[in-house]
């Protein structure tokens, strides 16, 4: 691109939006820290994207002739610092070319666009009931209007999807700040009491960039009534934009009792402990006893039991064989349920590895429902990223944190697979960030932790996972990679501590079998390790899916019994043959 870009208020390269009336960078939504002179170097860089910018035109720009720098130096440490933000480097360059004695080129693919879709963000509503037992409710009615907005809207207006808004609960933050931080043109606060089968809610739109209130409303009415209520909210919002609504479906909740067990049994899910997984479900089936027509209910009883399965609390396959009558039947109720599709994709890796029909639910979701965060982590991390397809997966993740930026998940997943695609450097980037906007996640530490391992940066590997490991409560999956990094590091007698008391809870019930595997794989058991693999593949363990990526499998590769685990988890290289002669048939027809 050579004509200058900024005519152009938007210019995207890689995961980087500019934003040149603003004077801002963002990455994926999130506004980055850049110097002045840093900005207008890479402005400068961009409206001349392929070209070569001298560092006489660079001085130029930065410095005119009236003022006396010691220029070199400056430009050096400006570059350094812009090289910084973006994760690039004279010797690894992905954007910036040095020529020496020359200048610089940007060297990465450009797209000028000349207006981006508005975007806005639902404050997590406050609870005006004062009886904390009620804040479930709250929470439900914010998920309900990010999903109405996102349906009545979805073309022009840029939703934030539900757990970056969770991340700003109980927040005193300034709107100004919170606007700043997201790239954000809009956001809706509101508050909510439910009351005697009657729900009172206060609503309204703030623009961004002055803080003013453009709209409010005050809402009372029967609890029967509150969907028509939350699309009639994202109706006039929508409108008061500018924007023109796409209508949104009327009805009225098919039993308020139901729908209040199911907002109940959302809320404890959000925390996947084992007491919140029992909770949730019992609330769950409540909720389709009462009304067992309520396709979203069902779908929820399915991530129950596949969230059992994969955090280790349930064998993975038994879990998938006790949850896939509520996916099926969700779907038969409802089949333009995009995340179910993509959920059932998950199923079906669990209860055979069938990956042909994993590919189909995941394209069936797509075509449901392209915008979805969710689906687009589904599909990076059950279609891409057990074929070793890193940079598809991380393509996706990517797109997914466009609309859910502080997602810890989508941000762990991320992260998982920039290691898993040799991407170290990166990765570790990434963990720091995630570490960052969730200090007190295991997730952060644990995948810090394989980060650290892979660089033989062991100290820091170490603690990470000790932390991964307390903040988790012991969770033997966290214990499993704890040993494995302690091993590889030449602690062998604390491996082995953690790997005897791992096999003596094994005796009474189920422990990832991959949790006893990586042990003794790190302590060079290599026959004892192959006996856990083998377990772990006939139950599903969602831990042994990376097997065509994990490092530290490279020196088994080789051996039979490594072949042997690839034909029982449909990966060797004629079922992976026989997967992509589908896929592109699929394509050209």
């Amino acid at each position: 691109m050579t004509a200058a870009t900024s005519s152009y208020k938007f210019v995207r390269f890689g995961d980087f939006e500019v934003d040149f009336q603003a004077g801002q960078l963002r990455k994926r939504g999130i506004k980055l820290r850049l110097v002045d002179q840093s900005f207008e170097i890479l402005a400068m860089l961009l409206e001349h994207a392929g070209e070569v910018v001298t560092r006489e035109a660079l001085r130029r720009r930065l410095w005119p002739d009236a003022v006396y720098v010691d220029f070199d130096n400056n430009l050096n440490k400006a570059m350094a610092k812009l090289r910084e933000v973006l994760g690039d480097s004279p010797a690894r360059t992905r954007f910036i070319e040095t020529l020496p004695k020359r200048g610089y080129r940007f060297i990465g693919t450009v797209s000028r666009v000349e207006s981006a879709r508005p975007r806005l963000l639902v404050m997590p509503f406050l609870n005006l009931s004062g009886d904390s037992s009620q804040e479930y409710f709250s929470e439900a009615m914010t998920e309900e209007i990010i999903g109405a907005l996102a349906s009545v809207a979805a073309e022009s207006l840029a939703v934030i999807a539900r757990t970056t808004a969770m991340h700003y609960k109980g927040s005193e933050r300034a709107v100004g700040a919170i606007g700043r931080e997201l790239s954000l043109d809009y956001i809706v606060e509101g508050s909510a009491r439910k009351e005697n089968g009657r729900v009172t809610a206060n609503v309204q739109l703030i623009r961004v960039r002055d803080e003013s209130h453009l709209w409010s409303q005050h809402y009372d009415a029967e609890m029967s009534d509150l969907l028509n209520i939350e699309i009639g909210i994202a109706e006039a919002i929508a409108a008061r934009i500018g924007l023109s609504p796409r209508p949104g479906a009327r009805k009225s909740v098919m039993d308020v009792v139901a729908y209040d067990l199911y907002s109940k049994g959302r809320y404890h899910l959000s925390t996947p402990t084992l007491k919140d997984m029992e909770k949730a479900q019992h609330l769950l089936e409540q909720a389709i006893a009462r009304a067992p027509d309520f396709a979203l209910a069902y779908d929820s009883l399915g991530e129950v039991f596949w969230y059992r399965g994969f955090w280790g609390l349930d064998p993975p396959r038994r879990a998938c064989s006790e949850g896939i009558y509520y996916l099926l039947r969700a779907l038969e109720i409802d089949n333009r349920l995009a995340e179910t599709h993509a959920l059932l994709a998950m199923y079906r890796k669990g209860l055979g590895y069938d990956w042909t029909e994993v590919h189909r639910e995941i394209v069936l979701a797509r075509k449901l429902n392209p915008a979805s965060p969710l689906v687009k982590e589904r599909a990076a991390i059950i279609d891409s990223l057990p074929h070793g397809l890193m940079n598809e997966a991380v393509a996706e993740l990517e797109g997914a944190l466009e609309s859910d930026p502080l997602s810890p998940s989508i941000r762990g997943w991320l992260v998982t697979c920039l290691w898993l695609g040799h991407h170290s450097d990166r990765a570790i980037e990434e963990a720091r960030t995630l570490l960052e906007l969730h200090p007190t996640g295991h997730i952060s530490y644990f995948v810090a932790g394989f980060c650290y391992c892979d660089k033989g940066m062991f100290p820091e590997a170490i603690a990470a996972h000790r932390k991964a490991a307390e903040l988790s409560g012991g969770s033997p999956a966290m214990l499993g990679w704890l040993g494995l990094t302690l091993a590889q590091s030449g602690a062998a007698a604390e491996a082995r501590e953690i790997l005897d008391g791992l096999l003596l809870l094994a005796r009474d019930r189920y422990i990832a079998p991959t949790s006893i595997a990586w042990i003794h794989l790190g302590l060079g058991e290599i026959d004892e390790a192959y006996t856990w693999m083998d377990r772990a593949a006939e139950c599903g363990d969602q831990m042994l899916v990376p097997i065509l990526t994990y490092q530290f499998f490279d020196p088994l590769r080789s051996d039979a019994r490594f072949e042997a685990l690839l034909r029982k988890m449909n990966l060797d290289a004629k079922s992976e043959e026989r997967r992509a002669l589908l896929i592109e048939r699929e394509r050209a027809g």
